[in-house]
């Protein structure tokens, strides 16, 4: 998370909650992760409202832009399974 407030440090969601990030516990950690990763991954909303910088976009690191896909796949991919194990669940 260290390396992530670094590489955000002239942004603004990251000015507003870089003290916090990571100290809230589980589920704000994953929803904060979240965030982070859609404003990277899909950057055209947050540059748009002002909650990223065009500039810390540009610099972001590769290998965090890739472990930051890792943990989105993987988060899509646990909802995709939740989902079907409460479907066959329903019709035991």
């Amino acid at each position: 998370m260290d390396a992530i407030k670094e590489a955000l440090k002239n942004s603004r969601y990251i000015y507003l909650w870089g003290p916090s990030l990571g100290k809230r516990g589980l589920i704000w950690s994953l929803l904060e992760i979240a965030k982070i990763a859609g404003m990277i991954l899909m950057p055209r909303a947050s540059l748009r409202i002002g909650e990223l910088d065009p500039v810390d976009l540009e610099n972001f690191p590769p290998y965090l832009k890739r472990r930051l896909k890792i943990v989105t796949v993987m988060m899509v991919g646990s909802v995709i399974w939740m989902v079907i194990v409460a479907v066959l669940l329903k019709f035991r």
